[in-house]
Order: structure tokens, then sequence, then C-alpha cells
């Protein structure tokens, strides 16, 4: 059985749509502040394996595959997290807007005896942002709960994202292009 250590629902979508139809979700409750006094790449690997390794430790099925992922988005090599209040995000907007950031997402995959920790890296430019449109889209509250305080599949009701370099998936929380080849890699699918 494939199991998905996530709560989001666009990591769901995806997993659905390009990896498998049916899989359980499992959260692990860690604590991912304690990964922030790394570098911003070391810390959300960090984060995605130790996500990973809880949920391995409650599952007994050997042929159980897990997936396990975090993204971050930094600016200026400084992690810019999911917005803690409205305000807050209204902030981290203000920060990203007309600039260009990375967002890294990490991958933990543990199939039988095999395990594999990698990373997709994404760079995107963000347009110039009004106070109107920041505004407006705090007020729907669709960033409130995303790395960054935003998401790019937001893009088409709210012009935030001007291009993106890299894996669209990836900025989205979820770079199942890399995570399909280490699956086929290390057996799980075919």
């Amino acid at each position: 059985m494939y199991i998905l250590g996530s709560k989001s629902p666009r990591r769901k979508l995806l997993m659905e749509k390009d990896i498998v139809p049916h899989f359980a979700v499992l959260v692990a409750d860690i604590d991912e502040d304690a990964s922030y006094k790394y570098k911003p790449l070391k810390a959300v690997k960090d984060i995605a394996y130790r996500k990973g390794r809880k949920i391995l430790s409650e599952c007994d099925e050997p042929e159980d595959v897990i997936i396990t992922a975090d993204t971050i988005v930094v600016l200026k090599n400084k992690i810019i997290g999911k917005p803690k209040d409205e305000e807050d995000a209204k902030d981290i907007l203000r920060r990203l807007s007309g600039k260009l950031h990375i967002v890294y997402t990490a991958y933990y995959i543990h199939f039988r005896d095999k395990e594999v920790l990698h990373y997709d890296e994404s760079y995107v430019k963000f347009n110039v942002l009004s106070d109107e449109l920041i505004d407006k889209y705090v007020e729907s509250g669709k960033p409130m709960d995303k790395a960054g305080a935003y998401g790019l599949q937001d893009n088409n009701d709210f012009e935030l994202v001007k291009y993106v370099r890299g894996s669209i998936k990836n900025v989205i929380g979820f770079p199942t292009e890399k995570i399909i080849k280490d699956l086929k890699k290390m057996g799980a699918m075919k």
C-alpha cells in the first residue's frame, strides 16, 4: 500500500493524479520548527526525513511505500514559512513582491529496505503586487496554510507570479516527476 505522509490537499491531489489513485494518508506529528536552525536546504530535507521516519515507526507492513514531503520558500537565504495570521501573510507577500525567490521541496521515500531523500528546487519571480491585490488575496483565506503565503494554483485568480523556472509541481509542493523516477528505481512502481 502507498502511504502519503501529508495533510496537504495539494499533495493528495497530485499523488492521486500522477502516482496512484488509491493510498492511505497518515500525518506525522513532528516539531518542524526544530529543523529551522539549519540552512534552508538542510532544514527542508530534515523535516521530510523526520516525517517519513515517524510514519515508518508507526507502520508494520514491509511492503508499504511511504512518501513524505515538505516545502519551503527561501528569500535571501532566509526561510519564509506559513503565515501566523493575516498581517503576517500581508507582510510576507510585500517582501516577495517583485522579487525572485527559491522554492525547495524535499521528499523522503521508504520501500522495503530502501530509502531515498531527495529534493527539487524551482525559482519563482513575483509580479509587483499592489496593496489592493495583497488585501484581496489575504481576505480570500487562500494564503494562510501555504509556505510563503501563496499558492501557485491561485495565480489564475490573483496574478502573483510572473514566471517559474523549474518544476511547477515542485512549487505546488510535490515534485511528482522526480518522485516517480525514484519510485521506479526503487522497484516500488513500474
